[in-house]
């Protein structure tokens, strides 16, 4: 398994305990909504950078 592979597989398995915790914690809506934010952020910050 390459590094890469390896690196995203704990990214993922990081995040869903991140999710199990915040379901726990009763605040993932907020968790939800902040990735949500991230994400449409990125979008636009990539439309204005790309090259």
């Amino acid at each position: 398994m390459s590094f890469r592979k390896t690196r995203s597989f704990l990214y993922k398995i990081d995040r869903l305990s991140g999710d199990f915790k915040a379901v726990k914690n009763g605040t993932i809506g907020s968790r939800i909504g902040k990735r949500m934010l991230r994400k449409m952020i990125n979008r636009l910050l990539w439309r204005f950078f790309k090259i």
